[in-house]
């Protein structure tokens, strides 16, 4: 799976910092236009994104999520959601992105409902912190 005000629609690939979140229409649209692929991803401080490297992640319609790499095809859930005041993170976003991966391991560790810290045209930067183990975890997609 993230917060800021209101985000401008200029189209340019400078970060919003007035509000990351933006609203969810917005985000919504960004990540729907165009393949994505995984630049970062940190749990509990140890980088992971080895894993991902050479995936194509399409944010499709019906909060399809398909990750695509040579043969390997794998499909989990989007979506970007309200913010559930009760989760277990101690953030003030208003908005999560949510994603959902059963298998394998490596695209399960993805799933969560992550908070927005910076959105571009071509970059969404996204955090959570853990309630089980109090860990923060990074997750920047880039576009292709």
């Amino acid at each position: 799976m993230v917060a800021l005000g209101v985000l401008s629609c200029s189209g340019d690939d400078s970060p919003s910092t007035t509000n990351a979140n933006g609203n969810i229409t917005e985000v919504t649209n960004v990540v729907k236009s165009g393949t994505w692929r995984i630049a970062s991803f940190v749990e509990d401080g140890n980088t992971h994104t080895q894993h991902f490297e050479g995936y194509t992640f399409t944010f499709g319609a019906n909060n399809v999520l398909t990750a695509t790499g040579g043969v390997a095809i794998y499909t989990g859930t989007w979506s970007v959601t309200k913010d559930n005041s009760s989760d277990d993170d101690n953030s003030t976003s208003d908005i999560d992105f949510n994603i959902g991966f059963l298998s394998p391991e490596t695209f399960a560790d993805l799933s969560d409902d992550w908070d927005i810290l910076e959105k571009t045209s071509t970059r969404i930067k996204l955090v959570d912190i853990s309630g089980g183990n109090g860990g923060t975890d990074y997750l920047t997609f880039e576009k292709n």
